[in-house]
């Protein structure tokens, strides 16, 4: 099983998930995935249309939001939206950095948390974001 970081109570971040990481998203009660992963970006990884089927087969949203390197616009708009229903996220990339910093960046332009606390938040779940443009 693919370790998880919460950011928040309902935000928790970790490198690339499973099929069978999605029976355990269930049983902790989350209600959406964010993969934040391009596909074919390491061989082996499951593809987002395989993720996908699993999530939805579960009654899990999914959301495929990739960013390679710094997470653009898009895929902060979209990490963004995916907060603002609520409910239980599950993000994912490689690492978990990048999700943790399309976090961030949609918290930061969402005017819900000041940069500081986001640093402090994303630092407490082992990820450093002192040079993140919030």
């Amino acid at each position: 099983m693919t370790p998880f970081r919460s950011l928040t109570p309902d935000v928790r971040v970790s490198g690339q998930i499973t099929a069978d990481d999605i029976h355990r998203a269930v049983a902790e009660g989350v209600t959406r995935i964010v993969n934040n992963r391009p596909d074919g970006e390491e061989p082996g990884q499951p593809t987002a249309i395989e993720l996908q089927a699993a999530a939805e087969t579960a009654g899990i949203a999914y959301v495929h939001a990739p960013a390679v390197g710094l997470p653009g616009p898009d895929t902060v708009a979209a990490v963004g939206q995916a907060l603002a229903q609520g409910g239980s996220t599950w993000m994912f990339c490689k690492s978990g950095m990048r999700s943790t910093a399309a976090w961030a960046l949609a918290v930061s332009r969402s005017g819900t948390l000041e940069p500081e606390a986001i640093r402090d938040i994303a630092g407490r779940a082992g990820y450093d974001l002192s040079r993140l443009p919030l």
